[in-house]
């Protein structure tokens, strides 16, 4: 099956694009022609190796411009993207072609909605993020760092400033979510994928009715390496870790605040917009920087804990996941979706969002050294009872495929049927 894989960068520099480029891997590996479209990049080397076409546009995003307002027009509307696209698209049989959409809001842009909508290729669209509903593709006030409930483009919306950079760049992002609204694109989704149950819950109110959804988690990179070894001997489990970007949302503050007030000492691993400020005020704390995936999970197999402090509504954190899989129990706030993946009192623990105390509270629990130890194995148990591999991932991948494909060919269209022609095909 041909499949052509959308995404804003084509090497990894996230768990979106990292997700984008091993499940395109793995489907070149299964004998599917895939093609990987991309704004940014350099292009990840496994892709030319795996035989996969790269379509590069060697542009820049929105984290990487040197001028945000030479880069506005290509944010609002990447007329070069939509041409390629459509160009790449016109190369291949509709009837015999699966169009999976990764990511568009850092570079591609809502230009693409209507070359896809034009198309009658099914379109599978993973939902990474919230761009589909929220301007800022967070529900996510960056000022006052908590989570937002206004309804999105409305008055309530428009007229408060959620953004991190400022007012004016908020109007931006609401300019182009009215750009993407009204370019079909969110009209013609053969089926969205959710990565947890949370992100649905906050997806359904704000997209068609009849979306036909599905649930994919994403897949961890991960190999059993048994439970560690502290829990036979008498060396006691390690310390506190905070993982990714040292920002508000993330809850980096929160986590260094927290180890204060439970005289634990905050380890980070990562780096960030806060970084200066919190060691500054946080010299007690240790600050790693960046680590490769090897570093990182040597990091997690080594901690007490993962602490994982986000206030935002994160799809599924993919380190989340990792530190468990590596038997690593999880203090996790009770907002995001990393919550599901751990069972509170038995993983790990939950903390109430936002909440330095609570979070304390926690740490405080999982300090001791028998809690901590017998957490670390509930972890790797849980998680190597029903691994999250590639293997797996992929294999969703392609039942989703043949549904779209198939639904495409029985009803005739290759963009996502309305109810009027699912209620007709059901009635013949």
């Amino acid at each position: 099956m041909p499949i052509i894989v959308v995404a804003d960068h084509a090497h990894i520099n996230g768990g979106q694009a990292k997700v984008a480029i091993e499940s395109a891997l793995g489907l070149a590996a299964r004998g599917h022609a895939v093609t990987f479209f991309a704004a940014v990049g350099p292009a990840d080397p496994r892709l030319e190796s795996a035989g996969i076409a790269t379509i590069l546009l060697d542009q820049v995003d929105v984290t990487t411009t040197s001028s945000l307002a030479r880069f506005g027009v290509q944010w609002l509307w990447n007329q070069k993207a939509a041409a390629a696209l459509g160009t790449l698209l016109a190369r291949h049989d509709p009837d015999d072609t699966v169009i999976h959409v990764h990511a568009w809001a850092k570079a591609l842009s809502p230009s693409i909605g209507p070359v896809l909508a034009a198309s009658r290729a099914p379109v599978v669209f993973t939902m990474h993020e919230y761009y589909l509903a929220c301007p800022n593709g967070g529900f996510y006030d960056y000022p006052v760092s908590a989570a937002c409930h206004r309804s999105p483009v409305s008055m309530a919306c428009i007229g408060h400033n959620c953004d991190s950079r400022g007012y004016a760049r908020k109007l931006m992002r609401v300019g182009r979510h009215v750009l993407m609204r009204h370019t079909g694109m969110i009209d013609n989704l053969s089926a969205v994928i959710t990565i947890s149950r949370l992100q649905r819950e906050v997806l359904a109110p704000h997209l068609p009715a009849d979306t036909n959804w599905y649930d994919v988690a994403n897949p961890i990179d991960a190999v059993p390496l048994g439970h560690k070894d502290s829990t036979t001997d008498e060396t006691p489990p390690g310390g506190f870790v905070f993982v990714g970007r040292l920002s508000a949302e993330k809850g980096a503050g929160l986590f260094a605040e927290a180890a204060r007030l439970s005289s634990q000492r905050a380890i980070f691993v990562g780096d960030g917009p806060q970084r200066a400020e919190l060691e500054a005020a946080y010299p007690e704390a240790a600050f790693l920087g960046w680590h490769d995936p090897d570093g990182v999970k040597q990091q997690l197999r080594a901690a007490r804990a993962l602490v994982f402090p986000s206030v935002w509504y994160e799809g599924q954190p993919l380190t989340v996941l990792e530190s468990l899989a590596l038997g690593t129990p999880v203090i996790v706030s009770d907002l995001c979706a990393g919550r599901e993946a751990v069972r509170d009192g038995v993983s790990g623990l939950w903390f109430r969002s936002g909440d330095p105390t609570s979070l304390a509270a926690a740490m405080t629990r999982l300090s001791d050294d028998d809690t901590a130890r017998r957490m670390s194995r509930a972890a790797y148990d849980a998680f190597w009872a029903d691994p999250l591999t590639l293997d797996r991932h992929l294999d969703r991948l392609e039942r989703i495929y043949r549904d779209v494909a198939l639904r495409s060919a029985t009803l005739g269209i290759g963009s996502r049927p309305t109810s009027a022609v699912l209620r007709n095909a059901a009635s013949t």
